[in-house]
This record gives structure tokens, sequence and C-alpha cells, in this order.
């Protein structure tokens, strides 16, 4: 397997790069948010192989963990959240070739997303440079994207391969616990209004024998 060849990042990330810090980790922890049960990749290759990219930042370079497409270039990335989610930024690594995305376009809050609503007009759409360290974020529109309860990824193209290979994608943002909404029983007879009850009520009359 290849390794990063730099692309002015100082080639592989792995000895005193100051970008490979604890803080960067945890600021791309939202993987750890995802329902990865529920979670969809419309046009993978290998069924599942799409929840694989979604991991931990610092492991982002192992490299047998991917998601190629199937018969195109395009993949749709259905992505529910366990709360709700301000995203902030995305990280897309991929190969060194033309396998690697080159158009990223985002959607909030469409569950189950087809790809025939891909011809809707997207919250954001991005231009994407080859990465192959993990270290290159698009940052989101921060007010567009602050309350997200499922997002979906569009790659509608790459750099010319018939497949599209994605290694590592990484979210960073905030994530709040959703809000259950109680639902309230009301118990109407516990002061029923008298005039819906219009039954006489017949007092017994008690006869006494001296």
């Amino acid at each position: 397997m290849a390794h990063g060849h730099g692309h002015g990042h100082g080639g592989c990330s792995h000895d005193a790069d100051p970008l490979e810090t604890p803080e960067r980790g945890l600021e791309f922890g939202l993987y750890r948010r995802i329902d990865l049960q529920r979670l969809e990749c419309l046009n993978e290759r290998r069924e599942g192989s799409g929840r694989l990219v979604f991991r931990a930042w610092d492991e982002r370079g192992e490299r047998g963990k991917f998601v190629e497409s199937d018969d195109d270039e395009e993949l749709l990335f259905n992505i529910p959240f366990t709360g709700n989610v301000k995203l902030k930024g995305i990280i897309i690594m991929g190969e060194d070739d033309d396998t690697h995305p080159s158009e990223m376009r985002l959607y909030k809050n469409i569950p189950h997303m087809s790809f025939d609503e891909t011809v809707r007009e997207a919250d954001q759409e991005f231009s994407l440079n080859k990465d192959v360290t993990g270290e290159l974020e698009y940052p989101t529109k921060i007010a567009r994207f602050s309350s997200v309860h499922h997002l979906s990824i569009h790659i509608s193209k790459n750099f010319g391969a018939e497949q599209t290979k994605i290694l590592y994608i990484g979210l960073r943002g905030e994530w709040t616990e959703a809000q259950r909404q109680e639902v309230v029983i009301c118990n109407y007879e516990a002061a029923a209004n008298p005039s819906d009850h219009s039954v006489k009520q017949v007092m017994p009359q008690s006869h006494f024998i001296a």
C-alpha cells in the first residue's frame, strides 16, 4: 500500500508534525456520535465498507479501511447522528491518483436521501484537492449547519477514474444531546364537565319501619 506523498503537508505526519496533537484528534471526535448501525452508503462496492472511513483521527492512516464506489464514481453517505451536531469542518482523505474525490456536496436533515434527490441545491459544495495524509480541512458554513441530526455527503465527481476511493472522512464540530419530546397524556375525565354527562342520578329511597 502506498503512503502519502506530502502535497505541501510535509510528507507523512508521523514524526514531530505540529498538526499531530491530541487536541486536533479530539476536535474530530464526531465519529463517536454517528449511529453506525443506521449509516447508509449508496453505490458502495462492498457492503458495509462506507462505515469504515468514519474512525478516530489518529487512525486515519489505516489504509486497509476504505470504501470504493461500484457502478460509477458517485458515492452518497447518509449519516444519522445520535443527537444534534454543529458541524464546523470536514476532511476527505484518498489516494494520490484519479480515484480521489474532486467534488463534495453536503445536505442536512434529509434522512435516507437517494441519488435522485441530489438534483436539489446542496446546502454547501466544495471543490476538493487531493489529500493523502488527512490534514486538509474544509470549513462549513456553521450558521447553516448549527443543528444537524442527519448529514448527507454526496461525492459527485473524482479526478477522472471510473471508481472513487475514500480512505477517511473526518467530521469536526460540537454535539449536544437531542431534546426528547415529552408526550403529555391528558386525562380529561379527571375534571369532567358536568354538562357533558347528563345522566340522571336516582337517589334510592330508604324506608324505615318503626
